[in-house]
């Protein structure tokens, strides 16, 4: 049950504090962490999102469905819609529907 042994030649093996911290000043003068992962998600969130910048200078267009729109209309048509409908516009249309059915508060 020598512990006093076995400590001592552990901390034979490991530098010091001091230069611990020299090795750590070295390093990060010389190598820059980069974040492969996070570089990666960024592209992938632009490709997905699209250029910020050009969507801020569209002119506000006018919604795909009427406003006379019901939701037994949506239900019953087969057909498909002229044009996509943006997710806002249909988010917008079933709240409002949900509203006037008391379902949503």
């Amino acid at each position: 049950m020598e512990t006093n042994g076995s400590n001592s030649n552990s901390n034979e093996n490991q530098p010091s504090d001091a230069s611990n911290i020299d090795r750590r000043e070295k390093l990060t003068e010389k190598e820059v962490f980069i974040n492969h992962a996070e570089v990666a998600w960024q592209e992938r969130r632009r490709e997905w999102v699209g250029d910020q910048s050009q969507k801020s200078q569209r002119a506000p267009r006018e919604p795909i469905m009427s406003w006379t729109t019901t939701y037994a209309d949506l239900l019953l048509s087969t057909e498909p819609f002229q044009e996509p409908i943006p997710l806002a516009e249909m988010v917008d249309f079933l709240v409002d529907i949900w509203q006037e059915e008391g379902l949503y508060d």
